[in-house]
């Protein structure tokens, strides 16, 4: 990741990408399930359908529970803001009208596999990372820089998860 000097309110934003040796069904079918993502994340610790909802859908929300060595825990609902099924799955965290963060998994099938990417954009809604910034606002640009750097690593590792699942079953 290069140096921005982005701001927050700039809704900076971080993409991953990755190709996988398998259908865009198969990838789907591991994208889709929201319960295996914390054994992919040392961030997040749990997530739950809520209202009853069991799979992803527009308008279906989830409870993330995250843990950060620097920012604690915490919890965040989660609005399900696009679902299509083997192409596209987002969601809005906290307020779907001005989010904390949007998150984004694409699927493109190409090459005989899927290319899959992992997509965030930070607020325009406060977040955690608001606190820190309100509390060394000088620091803003380095801080957004950081968490951005640290989000990349993280989607890295999760597609590197994905993909080690889905081409061995």
């Amino acid at each position: 990741m290069r140096w921005t000097g982005a701001r927050y309110t700039d809704k900076p934003t971080v993409e991953v990408r990755t190709w996988i040796a398998a259908p865009p069904e198969r990838v789907w079918q591991l994208v889709r399930d929201i319960g295996l993502m914390p054994g992919m994340s040392d961030e997040l610790q749990s997530v739950e359908w809520l209202d009853g909802a069991e799979e992803p859908a527009v308008g279906a929300r989830f409870l993330g529970r995250n843990r950060h060595e620097a920012f604690g825990e915490w919890t965040t609902t989660s609005y399900v803001i696009e679902c299509e099924p083997c192409r596209v799955l987002a969601w809005a965290v906290q307020n779907p009208d001005r989010p904390s963060a949007v998150w984004r998994f694409r699927l493109h099938p190409g090459d005989g596999g899927t290319e899959l990417s992992q997509w965030m954009q930070m607020g325009p809604g406060r977040s955690g990372l608001s606190a820190a910034i309100d509390r060394m606002p000088e620091k803003e640009q380095k801080i957004v820089f950081v968490r951005l750097r640290e989000l990349e690593r993280a989607m890295t590792t999760t597609l590197g998860h994905l993909k080690y699942r889905a081409e061995n079953g």
